[in-house]
C-alpha cells in the first residue's frame, strides 16, 4: 500500500521533475508461429500479435490515466525474428505482417527483427542480416538489433564486418531524412533477453509465451534530489541516489502487475534504467554534473556515472523481485541536452564516451558522425565497443548514425524522443585491414567458470 504522502510526492515527481514510466513492452513469443512456408508463419505472426496486444495500447493509456502516471510509450517485442522465418526462408513476408500489426495496434515500436550471430552465421542468417537495411527503410516501427558477442563465445569479427555495410547502406536508403534508420538498429554484445527498451528489444528464447516488461525513467527525479544535496559528501550522495531509485522503482512495480493481469500476460521485469529525453531538466548528464562536474565530458565523468549507475541498481532491486532488462543510466547523445551541449562545446567525445560505457548502461547510442565514414572505420567502432562488454561482462552496444551528405559540426534531427545531435568527427587512421581479416576474436579466459 501507499501512504499519503507517498502518493504527493509521486504527484510532484510527475508534476515538476519528469517522472514517467518510459514503455511498457509486451514480448511475444512467435516459436508457435514457425511453419515451412513463408506465408502461413507470415499470417500467424500477425494473428498472434493482434490477439495478444490488440487492446495493449488501450490498456496502458487506461493505467496511466487511472494512477496519474504518464506512461509514455507502448512497444512490442518479439522473438528474434531469423529463428522464426528460417525454416520457410520468408523473412521479407514476415516483416509486411509486422509493419501490418504494429500499425493496426497502435504501438510505438516493434523490435526484434533481429539476429543472434554471436559466435558464427549461417547462409540464411547472413541473407536475413543483408535485408536489414531494406526493412528499417521502409518501415517506420520496425527495430533491428544483432549480438555480434558475447563473453563465452567471444567477438564474430565477420558479423562485425556485414555491421558496418549494414549500417552504411541503411544511412543511404533514408539519406533525405537524416539517416534516420540506423536510429533503429543497434548492435549488442551479451544482448539480454528481457530489454522493454527500443531499438534493442527482443524476447529471448527462454523467456514465457507473453510478458510484460516495463522501463521507467526518472533522471529528473534523481536531479532534483542531489539539488537538495549541498555539503553532503559522496557517500551520502549516494544514499539518496538509491532512495530516489527505490521510489522510481515502486512505480514502475505498481504498473507492470496492473498491465500483467489487464493483458493476461506474465508479469516480467522492471528495468530501472535512467533514460534520458531531449527536454530540458531531463538529463542524464545534468545529474553529473549536480553531483560536481563543470560539464560532462569533464575528468570525473566516468567515476561520477559509475557511482550513479551502482547507486541506481541498488536502490532499485529493493523495490522490485524482478529487477531486469539493462537497469541503468543510459547516456544516448542525441536524447540528452546536457550532452548535446557538451558535444557541441567539444567537452564530450567519441573517445570520453566510449570510456563512460565501460561502467554503464549499453554504450555509443545515438551518436551521429559525418556521412563519409567508411563501412570499415565504423565496424571498428563497433569491435572496440563491444570488446568492453565481452571483456567486462556486460551488455554493451553501438547505435550509430552516419548521416549521409552531412560534416561534423551540422546537426542531424530525428525528432521526438530521439531528438537531434551534433554530428561528431572521428579517427579517419584506417582500420580496414584488421575488419578484413575475419574469424572469430576468440573468449576471455576469465568466461571459462565451470
Amino acid at each position: 500500500m501507499y501512504t499519503g504522502s507517498e502518493i504527493i510526492e509521486t504527484i510532484n515527481m510527475v508534476s515538476h521533475q519528469h517522472l514517467d514510466v518510459r514503455t511498457i513492452t509486451m514480448g511475444i513469443s512467435l516459436f508457435d508461429c514457425i511453419t515451412d512456408s513463408a506465408n502461413r508463419t507470415a499470417d500467424k505472426i500477425y494473428d498472434k500479435i493482434m490477439r495478444k496486444a490488440g487492446n495493449l495500447v488501450a490498456v496502458g493509456n487506461s493505467i496511466s490515466s487511472e494512477i496519474g502516471v504518464p506512461i509514455v510509450n507502448k512497444r512490442i517485442s518479439i522473438t528474434p525474428l531469423s529463428l522464426v522465418t528460417a525454416a520457410g526462408k520468408g523473412h521479407m513476408q514476415a516483416l509486411k505482417a509486422l509493419d501490418r500489426a504494429a500499425s493496426e495496434t497502435g504501438i510505438d515500436f516493434l523490435g526484434g527483427y533481429s539476429a543472434l550471430v554471436h559466435k558464427g552465421m549461417t547462409p540464411y542468417e547472413r541473407e536475413f542480416l543483408l535485408s536489414i537495411p531494406e526493412a528499417l527503410s521502409s518501415t517506420s516501427k520496425i527495430c533491428s538489433s544483432v549480438n555480434v558477442a558475447s563473453t563465452k563465445a567471444g567477438i564474430n569479427m565477420d558479423a562485425v564486418a556485414l555491421c558496418g555495410k549494414l549500417i552504411k547502406q541503411a544511412a543511404y536508403l533514408t539519406r533525405d531524412t537524416d539517416s534516420s534508420a540506423c536510429s533503429k538498429l543497434v548492435i549488442f554484445s551479451n544482448a539480454v533477453e528481457d530489454n522493454p527498451f527500443m531499438a534493442g528489444a527482443f524476447l529471448g528464447a527462454g523467456e514465457a509465451d507473453c510478458v510484460i516488461n516495463v522501463g521507467v525513467s526518472g533522471p529528473g527525479v534523481v536531479a532534483h534530489a542531489l539539488k537538495q544535496c549541498d555539503g553532503f559528501n559522496l557517500t551520502q550522495v549516494a544514499e539518496v541516489i538509491k532512495e530516489t531509485a527505490f521510489k522510481i522503482t515502486r512505480v514502475g512495480q505498481l504498473v507492470a502487475k496492473e498491465a500483467s493481469k489487464r493483458l493476461d500476460a506474465e508479469f516480467g521485469i522492471v528495468d530501472l534504467s535512467l533514460a534520458p529525453t531531449p527536454a530540458v531538466g531531463d538529463s542524464v548528464a545534468q545529474i553529473l554534473e549536480i553531483m560536481g562536474l563543470e560539464s560532462v565530458g569533464a575528468y570525473g565523468t566516468t567515476a561520477t556515472l559509475a557511482m550513479l549507475n551502482d547507486a541506481v541498481k541498488k536502490g532499485g532491486i529493493m523495490a522490485s523481485s524482478h529487477v531486469g532488462g539493462l537497469s541503468g543510466a543510459f547516456i544516448p547523445v542525441s536524447e540528452d541536452a546536457g550532452m548535446i551541449r557538451a558535444a557541441e562545446e567539444g567537452c564530450l567525445t567519441l573517445e570520453k564516451l566510449e570510456a563512460m560505457t565501460a561502467v554503464c548502461s549499453v554504450g555509443l547510442d545515438m551518436i551521429a558522425i559525418p556521412g563519409d565514414v567508411s563501412e570499415e572505420i565504423i565496424s571498428a567502432m563497433i569491435a572496440d565497443e563491444i570488446a568492453i562488454g565481452v571483456i567486462n561482462t556486460k551488455t554493451t552496444a553501438v547505435r550509430v548514425i552516419p548521416v549521409y551528405g552531412k560534416k561534423a559540426g551540422e546537426r542531424a534531427v530525428f525528432g521526438g524522443l530521439l531528438g537531434e545531435a551534433p554530428i561528431m568527427e572521428v579517427n579517419r587512421k584506417s582500420p580496414a585491414v584488421f575488419i578484413s581479416r575475419g574469424g572469430r576474436i576468440p573468449a576471455p579466459t576469465h568466461s571459462l567458470k565451470n
